[in-house]
């Protein structure tokens, strides 16, 4: 994938993407991103400013259960 095609997708695009690879592959939302970089030849750092809101919530809960990021206390509802 060239630069400007990546300057060109939008952030839903992008997160509609990383959802669709998860739910083919099975793995984590941080291991779909950092897959989807890969396969396209591009820095993760690129991709930052495509990672919605939502998307980056998924990421964190997976890092939180993989431990790469503390776990935040939460009262019981």
């Amino acid at each position: 994938m060239l630069f400007e095609e990546l300057q060109i997708m939008s952030a839903k695009k992008f997160s509609y993407e990383i959802e669709q690879f998860v739910n083919r592959t099975g793995v984590s939302y941080l291991d779909a991103v950092l897959e989807y970089c890969s396969e396209n030849k591009i820095e993760p750092e690129t991709v930052a400013s495509l990672i919605t809101k939502p998307l980056k919530e998924k990421i964190e809960v997976d890092a939180m259960k993989l431990n790469l990021l503390p776990k935040v206390s939460q009262l019981p509802v």
